[in-house]
């Protein structure tokens, strides 16, 4: 008889996040895995060769399943660098990584032959570089490279706009700017969600009046929306490319270029809430179901 599986989470506590940290725990026990549950690495210290919690090593467990969006520091993120290292992690550090920077993900998206809006990265002094491509685009969204949630996006609809932001942007110490053309849309997007290459569920999302933001965070409400196959292949093929075993797609349609565009990729999509569930977003347990089978698959001695 080999030595018990153990893993550690760190899973969202919101938003009925509590609940289905209890179900993971649950059918992982019956699959003989026992769960370290609330390992938030910011209260892990790293001394000669082990990263420590609660006095575990976590560097002895057999694998770490990280989900909480909100709460990253560098410190953490530093550690799970680490981590990565010596222990399977969902998600690898290499694709949270990459799914938290739009540029990475987008250059990443677009060397695998899948669409992403126009863009482009810049050094922060060369305005002349801005300039030309306003007046080309004509519209364009300034992006943190890192963040989520629709956090800090800018639309910049002139040249005048642009002068504005720009004093702004010059105060915030930034090593570069990553703009993207702003897309025609009719203002709803598909989140489509993936684990371990498998499709587990989609719905849509819809940016509020006059805001042009999908994200929930900025005011955008949720509706049950089918995706058709084109939108689940794209979504598969992004997830499968920046190496994300977990992936929330948020894929939307040109009007223009009449096309679908992948305009992020999420390691941490959320689950539905109890409210979205009522609405009938069913996947949650499908979703439990393929990450129990895949945390399983890892944890195989």
């Amino acid at each position: 008889m080999g030595k018990k599986r153990t893993i550690g989470m760190w899973l969202y506590q919101n938003g009925g996040g509590e609940a289905i940290g209890k179900k993971i725990k649950k059918k992982l026990k019956e699959r003989d895995i026992d769960t370290i549950d609330n390992v938030n690495l910011r209260y892990a210290t790293a001394k000669n060769g082990n990263i420590v919690h609660n006095g575990i090593k976590l560097n002895k467990l057999d694998l770490f399943f990280s989900y909480n969006a909100g709460e990253q520091t560098q410190y953490q993120v530093y550690l799970y660098q680490a981590l990565n290292r010596v222990i399977p992690m969902i998600n690898s550090y290499e694709a949270f990584n990459l799914t938290e920077d739009k540029f990475q993900t987008s250059f990443v998206l677009r060397q695998n032959g899948i669409m992403t809006p126009d863009y482009r990265l810049c050094h922060r002094d060369d305005t002349d570089e801005l300039r030309k491509i306003i007046k080309k685009w004509d519209k364009m969204v300034y992006k943190p490279t890192d963040g989520w949630g629709g956090v800090g996006l800018t639309k910049i609809e002139s040249e005048a706009n642009l002068d504005m932001l720009m004093p702004f942007l010059n105060q915030m110490d930034l090593r570069y700017f990553y703009v993207e053309r702003f897309v025609k849309y009719d203002n709803t997007d598909f989140r489509v969600d993936i684990v371990d290459g498998e499709f587990v569920g989609c719905y849509g999302r819809k940016a509020s009046g006059t805001d042009w933001r999908t994200n929930i965070t900025s005011g955008g409400s949720v509706f049950m929306r089918e995706p058709n196959d084109e939108i689940i292949s794209i979504a598969k093929k992004a997830a499968k490319v920046c190496g994300a075993d977990i992936a929330g797609v948020d894929i939307i349609y040109d009007l223009e270029k009449e096309r679908y565009i992948v305009l992020e990729v999420n390691g941490i999509p959320a689950f539905a809430t109890p409210e979205q569930e009522k609405m009938g977003l069913d996947f949650n347990d499908k979703k439990i179901d393929l990450i129990v089978e895949m945390i399983d698959r890892k944890t195989k001695k």
